[in-house]
Parts: C-alpha cells; sequence; structure tokens
C-alpha cells in the first residue's frame, strides 16, 4: 500500500531536505575540518565531491523515492518488482531504516543538550562564568543521568508530535515555522559575532587558502562530509522524495539542496568562530566547542546570555528538523506495511528509540568505564551506535548509487529526471563509477575502527550487496542481448 501523499507547495521538498541535511554537524563539524584542513583548500574538495557525488547520489535517492511513492522499505520492494531487480537490492531500505533508527536513539540524546545550555543562557545562569565553572557545569550534566533521560524524552517527544500529525499538518507545517526561523536567527548571531567579536580572525580561520594544510586525512575527511552532511543512505531523502510533485526537477533541487546546507554550514562557521576568536578561546575543540567553549564565549560578552539562548534554540531547531526526518522513514513503512494509523507508528519509533537511547544516556555516566557493553564490544553504546551507522550510511548509499545506475531501467530514469541526454549521461557516469569508488572509500574508513565481532556481519552485507549488483548486471546484460 502506497501512502501517496504529496508536498502541498513545490518548494516545501527543498526544506524537508534542507531541514533534514541541516543539523548539528553543520554548526561545528563542518567549519571545524575546514579550519583545520586548509580552509578553502577544504571548502574547494568539499565542493567538488558533492558536485562528483553528494549530488548524483542525492538525485538517485530522491529519484528512488519519487518513483516508487513509498517508505525506503517498501518502496525498494516496489522497485525491484517493476525493474525485474534481484530482490537482494531490499538491502538498502533496510539498512536506511536501521541507521534512521540508530541515530535518532543517541541524536536524541545529544540534542537534549541545547535544552538544558538554552535554559542556562536564557536565566543568565552563565554570565560571567569561568572556564573552570563551565567546564564543570558539563561534566555534571554527562554524570547525571536523571538530566539526560529528561531531556531526551522532552526532544524526541517534541520531534513525534510533529510526525504525528501527518505528512502535511505535522512535518510541512512544522518545517515551514523552523527552517525561515532557523535562517534568521542565524543571520543574527552572525551580526552579533561581526559586531562583538573577531570577525576577520573568523574568516581566515575558514577561508584562507592552505593548500600546504590539507593532507590526505583531509581529502578523505572532504569527501565524507560532502556524504554525510547531505543526510545520504538513511532513508530520509528517499522518504521525503515520495511525497515530492512530479513536476519538481530534480536535478535543480539537489543542487539547491547542496548549496543551502553548504551556506548554513559556513555561515555558522563564521559566526562561531567569530566569537571563540572574539573571546581568546580555541577553536579546537569538536563537540566540546558547542557545549563548552561556545557558552564561555557568550558569558564574556554584552548581552550574550540572550544571544547564547537564541543560538541553543537555533541547536535546538536544527536537531528536531534533523530528527523528524529520521522518525518518518521507519514510521512510513509501519504505516504501509502493519496498515497501523500515522500516531500508531510514530508512537512506537519513538518509543522504541527512546528505549534504545537510555544505553546513550548511561555510556556517559553509569557506564562510562567498564560496562556490559565494554565487555561484548570493547567500547561504550554510544560509539557503538555512531560506528554502526557509519559503516551503514556510506554502504546504503553506495548500494543507491549502484541500483540507480545499474538496475533501473534508463528510459524510466531520464523519464524521472526529466533532462537532457548530455546531463543524464553525465550523472548515469557519475552515479555508476565515481560515487560507488568516493564512497568506498568513506565504508573502508570506518573498517579498521571496527573489531573481529563484527568484521563477518558487515562482511556478509557487502557479499550480499556485490552479489546484487552482480545478478542486476547480467540480468541487464541479458535484456541487451
Amino acid at each position: 500500500m502506497s501512502t501517496h501523499n504529496v508536498w502541498t507547495h513545490k518548494g516545501t521538498f527543498l526544506l524537508a531536505a534542507v531541514g533534514s541535511a541541516v543539523g548539528l554537524g553543520n554548526l561545528w563539524r563542518f567549519p571545524y575540518l575546514a579550519g583545520e584542513n586548509g580552509g578553502g583548500a577544504f571548502i574547494l574538495v568539499y565542493a567538488l565531491t558533492i558536485f562528483a557525488v553528494g549530488i548524483p547520489i542525492l538525485i538517485a535517492e530522491i529519484l528512488l523515492g519519487r518513483n516508487s511513492r513509498r517508505s525506503p522499505i517498501m518502496g525498494m520492494r516496489f522497485l525491484t518488482r517493476t525493474h525485474s531487480a534481484s530482490r537482494r537490492w531490499e538491502v538498502i531500505g533496510w539498512l536506511g531504516g536501521i541507521s534512521a533508527f540508530l541515530i535518532l536513539s543517541f541524536y536524541s540524546v545529544i540534542a537534549g543538550w541545547a535544552i538544558h545550555y538554552t535554559w542556562k543562557m536564557l536565566t543568565g545562569s552563565l554570565t560571567g562564568a569561568s572556564a573552570e565553572t563551565i567546564s564543570a557545569g558539563f561534566d555534571a550534566l554527562l554524570a547525571s543521568p536523571t538530566r539526560l533521560t529528561l531531556y531526551h524524552t522532552l526532544f524526541i517527544i517534541a520531534s513525534g508530535l510533529i510526525v504525528g500529525l501527518g505528512v502535511h499538518q505535522g512535518i510541512e507545517r512544522g518545517l515551514r515555522v523552523i527552517m525561515p526561523a532557523l535562517f534568521v536567527i542565524l543571520l543574527v548571531v552572525l551580526a552579533y559575532g561581526v559586531a562583538n567579536g573577531d570577525f576577520p580572525a573568523a574568516a581566515d580561520f575558514l577561508l584562507t587558502f592552505n593548500i600546504a594544510d590539507l593532507s590526505l586525512e583531509g581529502w578523505l575527511e572532504a569527501m565524507g562530509q560532502s556524504f554525510f552532511t547531505l543526510s545520504l543512505g538513511m532513508g530520509a531523502i528517499m522518504a521525503y522524495g515520495a511525497y515530492m510533485s512530479g513536476e519538481v526537477s530534480l536535478t535543480r533541487t539537489a543542487i539547491a539542496i547542496a548549496v543551502v546546507d553548504t551556506a548554513v554550514a559556513i555561515v555558522a562557521g563564521l559566526a562561531i568562530f567569530s566569537l571563540v576568536f572574539g573571546a581568546g578561546l580555541d577553536a579546537a575543540q569538536g563537540p566540546g566547542l558547542m557545549f563548552v567553549t561556545l557558552p564561555l564565549a557568550f558569558a564574556e560578552m554584552p548581552a550574550g546570555g540572550l544571544i547564547g539562548g537564541i543560538f541553543f534554540i537555533l541547536v535546538l531547531g536544527a536537531a528536531i528538523s534533523s530528527s523528524i526526518s529520521l522518525i518518518e522513514p521507519v514510521a512510513a513503512y509501519l504505516v504501509e506495511r502493519f496498515d497501523l494509523t500515522r500516531p500508531q507508528a510514530v508512537f512506537a519509533m519513538v518509543m522504541a528509540t527512546w528505549a534504545l537511547g537510555l544505553l546513550t544516556v548511561i555510556s556517559f555516566n553509569l557506564w562510562s568505564e567498564e560496562s556490559v557493553f565494554h565487555g561484548l564490544f570493547g567500547r561504550s553504546a554510544f560509539d557503538l551506535f555512531e560506528l554502526l551507522t557509519n559503516i551503514f550510511m556510506p554502504l546504503g548509499g553506495m548500494l543507491i548509487a549502484l541500483f540507480a545506475g545499474w538496475a533501473l531501467t534508463p528510459s524510466e530514469v531520464v523519464k524521472e529526471m526529466g533532462t537532457n541526454g548530455g546531463w543524464f549521461t553525465t550523472w548515469r557516469f557519475l552515479v555508476r563509477f565515481i560515487a560507488p569508488a568516493a564512497v568506498a572509500f568513506v565504508f573502508l574508513r570506518a573498517i579498521p575502527q571496527v573489531g573481529g565481532y563484527l568484521l563477518p556481519a558487515i562482511g556478509a552485507v557487502v557479499i550480499v550487496g556485490a552479489f546484487a549488483a552482480h545478478r542486476t548486471l547480467l540480468t541487464e546484460a541479458g535484456q541487451t542481448h
């Protein structure tokens, strides 16, 4: 059964996809990676890989969703049947669903920290606080399973309520409020950073072209960021694509998503590092940049409590826009497969991910040292879930590229893309050869981090995917000759 919902406005898919793509990673990971790896040189490599890898796979994933008009899991079942492909390709839908489920379980916990800091900022609790006080406060937050559980619960309920209201009344209406508000808040924080921080130092850190600082590892980071930043391989884009109007251009929309996502990351970087450098603080803090360094910067600046509170509202909005896209693929599957109502499906998804998220909560405190997870897997629950998604997402993205490039009927793809032969030929070459090879590098980077206990499972998934691709090639060759 297909839901057959379509966004009521052509531009809503763009808002939805940008909302899915713009998340916590845009606000700290991209700017930090760019600054540490040659600034403009990193951004140039990132832009090239966005064009050669990110946009082709993004088009492919949207195409699969729109062509099937179903959730990722049921959609892949439909597409394998209608295009006479091996049913083993259905693993794409399952990888996306599992990735979304795992990511939401720990993403909700991390995003919940922003609730804590929004409250702290707006109440003025951190005004004039010292570095030791703010750092100790963050450590105390992580050490409290009660507070982490409360914030995790509030965040995931808010996300679930939006999706539970439906495609039009919930997701669409919510995104029309959240996304414009995010862009306005981001510009307000940038203006504040220019006025009160060190904007020239931020621009120098982020944009100066230093090719000597771009190592091979930096190239791989740029490739990985170009893939992960667009939310590829976790089912969200395919799920949203199922509601996309057939009149909207896939190519123009994909390019617009990539441009807006990159622009948000650069503007966020300029805003954040203006504040960090203006306060004379260290930019090399990773995730701690947002929850330790930035609160300290706001604490030392005029009206810092108010602007800090507004900034963490931005963080929350970006996190919610991403989290609703993580709920949708699995919720839509439950509606289609088991004929549940949308509220029932969302409730089941949210409760399951909330329960799994409790393992992430206690991995920061009760199970921070030796625990059942450390004993079985050699790492915390949070580290394990993050590692699995860093494997499943690129693997899913690679299979999406191979399926779209090799298994789909070319005439159907041309019709769906509504493009000229020159661009179709270019896209097909990129999605068949360049994108899978590049994503394979991203995938293989994660393999050395995996203990022997996971390699057999990953190997089995890779073999299934390769066998499916091989069967499809043989089928296509047989039909051609």
